[in-house]
């Protein structure tokens, strides 16, 4: 299910949110010796990582991924690869490990084999997921326009899939909903007037291939913290 948490300013969310953050992945050091971390792209979430990056961590221990990606090269700046490594894995946040979605120039079934198995040993589940919604209700790259839909939201898939929306460009990687459903922390983080009439539209019913980003809201075995300012 999910609660709201509402914020005066972005800049107040982002201080909040980066404590949470930064208390659940120091918590999970503490019992299991490591942490990990799935992050989501866009210009929502820099003021975030900023706040995030200057956390006096352990880093070196702890993995950074994304809940998915472009199938761009790290030099493109449609790239949330480059968008992290600019804007969290600096300054302190410089020592984490970075866990590369998009690996070699083809997406194939060998990559994703090879990408799913490490996946599983050293991220899996995630201590922290941070998500962004589209305008469609799309999350990760679960796009309800994308013929891999039912695929992504299926509890039986594995933890990685291709995925081709048809309202978007380039070609993606995304973890699937059944892996992303595991993380220990789930959080949605939304900005603006326009991503809150969104989220209305969602909490409307729970019809999760029309908006993707129901799995979340609606399972009772998730606990989504959405983080919303205007």
């Amino acid at each position: 299910m999910y609660n709201l948490n509402e914020f005066e300013s972005r800049e107040a969310l982002d201080v909040q949110l980066a404590d949470k953050v930064a208390s659940a992945l120091s918590d999970a050091i503490a019992q299991n010796g490591s942490a990990s971390i799935a992050v989501s792209g866009g210009s929502t979430p820099k003021g975030f990582f900023k706040a995030l990056s200057e956390k006096d961590l352990a880093w070196d221990k702890i993995h950074v991924t994304l809940a998915d990606e472009r199938w761009v090269p790290m030099t493109d700046d449609a790239s949330n690869t480059k968008l992290v490594h600019e804007n969290l894995l600096v300054g302190k946040a410089a020592k984490a490990k970075f866990f590369h979605l998009k690996q070699g120039e083809t997406l194939s079934a060998e990559t994703l084999s090879d990408l799913n198995l490490a996946a599983k040993a050293t991220l899996l589940p995630f201590d922290v997921l941070i998500l962004g919604m589209g305008e469609d209700g799309h999350t990760a790259s679960l796009f309800p326009c994308s013929q891999e839909i039912h695929e992504g939201l299926a509890k039986t898939t594995g933890p990685l899939l291709k995925v081709q929306p048809t309202t978007a460009p380039h070609l993606r990687i995304s973890f699937s909903f059944a892996y992303l459903a595991q993380s220990k922390n789930t959080i949605l983080h939304i900005c603006g007037d326009n991503k809150k009439t969104v989220l209305d539209k969602a909490l409307s019913n729970q019809d999760v291939l029309e908006m993707p980003i129901r799995a979340f809201l609606f399972d009772d075995n998730i606990d989504t913290q959405i983080y919303w300012a205007k």
